[in-house]
């Protein structure tokens, strides 16, 4: 899978959550999820459990807490993909 078709998938997983709807026009590997689509930390954790099920990986604790960003993000669901 290209970077591009998970960007695809991660940005429509995020979009039910995303506050700032600006933000995910101009949605770029260094898009906060925080700051910059102002999602909350419980619906971060909504993303993460949608990120799992659609790529049916298993994201531990702490790969969770890097996902804050678009480009860790992906670095994270590549790993998991990967060691799958």
């Amino acid at each position: 899978m290209t970077k591009e078709e998970l960007l695809s998938k991660l940005k429509t997983i995020i979009t039910p959550y995303v506050q700032n709807e600006e933000g995910l026009t101009t949605l770029t590997e260094d898009t906060d999820f925080i700051k910059d689509l102002e999602i909350n930390s419980a619906n971060l954790v909504d993303v993460v459990l949608d990120v799992e099920d659609e790529f049916d990986i298993e994201i531990d604790n702490e790969s969770m807490e890097k996902m804050l960003t678009v480009k860790a993000s992906i670095a994270v669901i590549e790993d998991k993909l990967a060691s799958k």
